[in-house]
């Protein structure tokens, strides 16, 4: 896929909408905790999924934006981890805020992944996705599983209650897992069906020769 002007330059305003977003995440964290570290507040964001994944955007944009030609697989990946922290977020975890806090939680999770989404249906490549991707993709969200359940038992703090073995018990962290790896392999199925549409050629026009004509 050849790079346009266009595609780095979008590339570069998401790259800065979720760098900014997580700077103003940090910004947040020690605006509450004046006497926190900025080291210890980056390891307590370092522990959520939306701020990883929200640095995964911020660099891979960056790289586009630098000149990297991505796969199409990854993108379509990262439209799909970023998509499932937003919806995740609205629906488990929002809670009322305002000021500064209102704009820092909707910057990762609303700004960031409507941007992205728009930027993939519009921009990104979608060739040579097939379903076996699908199941690719649950890599990433099993790695945080289990990093953030390890995590969690040596620090003593989970970072969602349904990875929280204390408040849901191991068979509801069990059972919470298979439910978001089916939605996440169903999510990445339905990308792929997605990317295969809009990557068809258009048909000819009518009246308009299917190809060349031999004479």
């Amino acid at each position: 896929m050849p790079l346009t002007q266009t595609h780095r330059l979008t590339a570069l305003l998401i790259a800065v909408l979720a760098l900014g977003a997580l700077w103003l995440q940090v910004h947040v964290g020690l605006a509450r905790r004046p006497d926190r570290e900025i080291w210890e507040e980056l390891w307590r964001l370092g522990r959520y999924f939306t701020i990883l994944t929200n640095l995964m955007v911020g660099i891979t944009f960056a790289a586009i934006a630098g000149g990297h030609r991505p796969a199409s697989w990854w993108t379509t990946a990262v439209t799909l981890w970023i998509l499932i922290v937003a919806i995740v977020y609205h629906g488990l975890l929002a809670r009322p805020l305002e000021g500064i806090r209102w704009w820092s939680d909707m910057g990762v999770h609303t700004f960031v992944p409507i941007a992205v989404v728009l930027w993939w249906l519009t921009l990104a490549p979608k060739k040579g996705l097939v379903p076996r991707h699908a199941l690719w993709w649950l890599l990433w969200p099993l790695v945080y599983v289990g990093y953030a359940l390890i995590r969690g038992e040596v620090d003593g703090r989970h970072p969602y209650f349904f990875i929280d073995p204390h408040e849901v018990g191991w068979g509801g962290v069990g059972l919470w897992c298979v439910a978001l790896g089916v939605s996440f392999w169903l999510g990445g199925l339905g990308m792929v069906a997605l990317g295969r549409l809009l990557s068809r050629p258009s048909p000819p026009a009518d009246g308009a020769p299917d190809g060349p004509q031999v004479r």
